[in-house]
């Protein structure tokens, strides 16, 4: 049946039949009582495919990694209580991360719900979790009658998409979710991208001032961000980068906005950035911030020195993140997806002065190669080992990594191609977040395999999801970069509890994880040295459907090069002690 035909739907038919109209084509869930009702109808629609896992959480970072790959909104749907609480770390993850996921819980009748100010609770696992998710969701709203769904419905993907994007939640009582409403008959149009926003006098008096600005630079920096990629932009950024010559630093989500063959690409900046990338931050004289909130795992401790006394230009579709933790910044509030178009307009700035400042940067960076910051007496060297991946593995259209040591080595040294992502979890900075986003990324990569690289920690946070993998036979190549214990965390001990290992070596454990594949039924290789690695690199490119390479590293391998905190912006560690203790 289509829209406006036949009987009138119900809010469950209307909502599966309206799903594709936004562009959703894939749904992501873990059946309970309270969305049964929606799950049997999205079910019978050949448009939507439903990915059942194991756990909500599961469901909401598969949605995530779907959306980041596709560019295209999906769905995460849980049930009422405990479904919908568990979903929240992947909706914080959405919101810190800009994500326009669509979040839709099933909630227990109207006449079951608790009455204000009588009781904790009224119908089984009934929980406010629209209250709950407001601090980490755009809009969250609870649906308590048929009529307003259809609007409720298209507001909730316009939300997603517009200015900021980020996630937006529906809570539907099962009462609402079989009632009956009367049908749009148009077809509801979306955004894929938010609306251009900011002045456009506003916008060629920045311009102005930016031109002007560059041509007395001799040392020019662009610091690009996630919303680079969150406004759909990167063809366009490139195309200025590329014309205006200016070197480029990235953060930790900006890392796929410059390929790794780029002459301009000037590495990863913050906490964990290249030994270059900070140097070349605290050389330059002018920096133009790109869709970043410039965040503390960026500057440091030292956000005076950060700043320095250079011009700093900040664009940003968000208002509230300009002059926020940078303060004396020439901000402009304004959509990417319309500032590159327009910078791009006007005339090449230049200035004689820069022409070698690209090359200075790329000589430091043969100086202080990320290679050689980690070099155990023997077996792996996990920097290394990152880059022999990226070069066996060009065929991958995205990296994702979990959280942890492991996720810093991967953005220091993966190589990317011209076309290839990179997803992580940036604000959230979740553990248990690399399996179940592989698996959403896998499925929008139009069959093109994706790399996992993750922690023997974090990966046992949602291990069960290997038997989704398994299931829908998703081509992802998992790495299992394992120290045996919880190496970020063990690292910080080291800097400022004297060694005491609680909780992060003592008390902790992993399984084997080649045994744990098997049980799976998953190809498994385990690695010890820089030859076992390339070998079963070529192993598991013959592979269909998932694939685990379990590498042994040694458990006292720190990530370096680090910001040195309460040291001058670019002071890294080992070569520099920290005087004051990280708060991140």
């Amino acid at each position: 049946m289509t829209l406006g035909e036949g009987p009138m739907p119900t809010v469950a038919t209307f909502l599966s039949d309206s799903l594709p109209s936004f562009g959703v084509s894939h749904v992501f869930e873990l059946v309970g009582g309270m969305v049964t009702v929606l799950l049997d109808a999205m079910h019978q629609n050949p448009a939507l495919t439903v990915v059942s896992v194991h756990h909500e959480q599961g469901a909401g970072f598969a949605a995530e990694g779907f959306t980041r790959m596709a560019g295209v909104p999906a769905v995460a749907l849980a049930t009422s209580g405990p479904g919908a609480t568990n979903l929240l770390t992947a909706v914080g993850s959405c919101y810190f991360d800009s994500i326009p996921v669509v979040f839709i819980t099933g909630q227990v009748n109207t006449h079951e719900m608790r009455e204000e100010g009588r009781g904790r609770q009224g119908g089984f696992q009934e929980t406010d979790i629209v209250e709950m998710s407001r601090p980490v969701t755009k809009s969250s709203r609870l649906i308590r009658s048929a009529g307003e769904f259809p609007s409720a419905l298209s507001e909730a993907f316009e939300i997603a998409v517009a200015g900021r994007p980020g996630p937006v939640l529906l809570d539907i009582p099962m009462y609402v979710q079989r009632a009956r409403i009367t049908p749009v008959v148009e077809r509801i149009e979306t955004r894929t991208h938010p609306k251009p926003q900011g002045s456009a006098r506003n916008r060629a008096e920045f311009l102005l001032h930016l031109r002007a600005a560059l041509e007395h630079s001799e040392r020019p920096l662009v610091l690009a961000g996630g919303g680079v990629r969150g406004a759909g932009a990167v063809g366009a950024f490139r195309e200025l980068i590329n014309a205006w010559r200016v070197p480029v630093v990235t953060s930790l989500m900006g890392r796929d906005c410059l390929p790794g063959d780029s002459p301009l690409n000037a590495g990863m900046l913050g906490s964990y950035g290249n030994r270059w990338s900070n140097w070349a931050v605290a050389q330059s004289d002018l920096l133009l911030v790109l869709g970043s909130r410039l965040d503390v795992r960026q500057t440091g401790s030292d956000v005076a020195g950060f700043r320095a006394d250079r011009p700093t230009f900040h664009v940003d579709v968000d208002p509230t993140e300009l002059n926020n933790h940078v303060r004396g910044c020439v901000g402009l509030a304004e959509n990417l997806a319309s500032f590159l178009p327009a910078a791009l307009s006007e005339p090449v700035p230049g200035n004689a002065g820069w022409a070698d400042w690209p090359k200075e940067i790329q000589e430091r960076r043969l100086s202080w190669p990320d290679t050689e910051e980690n070099v155990p007496p023997q077996g792996i060297n996990p920097n290394l080992a990152v880059r022999q991946i990226s070069s066996a593995w060009r065929d991958v259209a995205a990296f994702v990594t979990d959280v942890g040591q492991h996720q810093m080595w991967a953005a220091q040294s993966v190589d990317l191609g011209e076309h290839q992502r990179f997803l992580t979890s940036g604000g959230m900075g979740s553990m248990g977040f690399g399996l179940p986003a592989s698996i959403g990324a896998a499925l929008a990569s139009g069959g093109s395999p994706i790399c996992l690289v993750a922690g023997d920690g974090g990966f046992q946070c949602n291990l069960q999801e290997l038997q989704t993998a398994v299931r829908i036979g998703a081509q992802i190549r998992v790495i299992v970069l394992d120290n045996g214990c919880h190496g970020m965390v063990r690292q910080f001990q080291e800097s400022y509890f004297d060694g005491r290992f609680f909780s992060t070596k003592w008390g902790y454990s992993a399984p084997d994880f080649c045994k744990v594949a098997a049980a799976f039924g998953i190809p498994a290789f385990h690695v010890a040295t820089h030859d076992e690695l390339m070998t079963a690199l070529e192993s598991a490119k013959g592979i269909l459907g998932p694939s685990l390479i379990h590498m042994e590293i040694n458990d006292s391998l720190n990530v370096y090069p680090k910001m040195a905190f309460g040291q001058p912006f670019g002071s890294m560690e080992p070569h520099v002690a920290p005087t004051e203790m990280e708060g991140t």
